[in-house]
């Protein structure tokens, strides 16, 4: 069953959201307070050049309150996250359901196929606004963290962007970008509609056609073990296209906001591969299949 979410649910998320925002900036003003006082009784030290049992007892108390400020800044982040991540989650609830409602009513008027450019730019902002993974300390990235693969068992949601395996018009298979429309457990086989021609084309493929893409970015300075390595076959979204493409990673992202660099197949070139490119991400998943074609 899919919930919308009505203006009085919207506003109180977003109101709980910024309530969390400003004691996330209160706890960081107190907690920079105290990283002062540690800095300054530093200073002190190193002027009066002794370690006095007042500056040690001081010091281990200064020390014992930041570390309690930053647990309770990071519990508030938490928090917040959790909240942004419910309203996405409500509007892509309400944006589905909107969908269906148009899919299944006679009386509508055809859709207007979205100008491209249109299209390229909420690819980008999808990208872009793919939550971060930020686990506790100890904690793994969980499947469908950047390069981490989903469990054998995985099914994809209703909504859900996948790349889908299809016969072209020209027969040639190829890697689209798709959403999941359904997934039938008696058949083990997805409906997906090509994001390039949504509404207009839908296609029934078996579970081994579909690869999820990734549901949370992979923090390299965290996560590393998260992130393709160089010289890696993977499959990746090329700029300004729907089509996923064979491609080796050329460079991994070095922080959360970078995007992935690929050497893209292509057999105008001499080496058989393009110049770099970059691909964020969203769009980079494992290619299933090892050989060169």
């Amino acid at each position: 069953m899919l919930y919308s979410m009505n203006l009085q649910d919207r506003v109180t998320a977003l109101m709980l959201a910024e309530n969390d925002r400003v004691l996330s900036r209160e706890e960081r003003s107190r907690s920079e307070h105290n990283l002062l006082n540690i800095q300054k009784t530093h200073e002190r030290m190193q002027t009066e050049n002794k370690t006095s049992p007042y500056y040690r007892t001081k010091l281990r108390g200064l020390y014992t309150t930041a570390r309690a400020d930053a647990e309770a800044e990071c519990s508030i982040l938490r928090h917040a996250l959790d909240k942004i991540a419910e309203i996405k989650s409500l509007l892509e609830e309400r944006r589905i359901a909107a969908k269906m409602a148009g899919v299944n009513s006679d009386n509508d008027p055809p859709r207007k196929t979205m100008r491209r450019g249109v299209l390229m730019t909420l690819l980008q902002q999808s990208a872009m606004t793919l939550p971060l993974w930020i686990g506790k300390p100890g904690d793994s990235p969980p499947p469908l963290c950047g390069a981490m693969p989903a469990n054998s068992d995985y099914v994809a949601k209703q909504g859900d962007k996948v790349a889908a395996r299809v016969k072209a018009v020209d027969g040639d298979e190829q890697w689209i970008l798709a959403e999941v429309v359904s997934y039938s457990h008696s058949t083990n086989k997805y409906e997906v509609d090509d994001i390039d021609e949504e509404g207009k084309e839908r296609h029934t493929l078996s579970r081994r056609r579909i690869i999820p893409l990734p549901q949370w970015k992979a923090n390299p300075e965290t996560d590393p073990e998260a992130l393709f390595s160089k010289d890696q076959l993977v499959l990746a979204l090329y700029p300004q296209t729907t089509c996923f493409y064979r491609a080796l990673i050329h460079t991994h992202p070095h922080r959360p906001q970078d995007d992935y660099s690929v050497l893209f197949e292509d057999t105008s070139y001499a080496d058989g591969y393009s110049p770099p490119l970059n691909v964020a991400q969203r769009y980079v998943v494992a290619c299933k299949e090892n050989k060169k074609k």
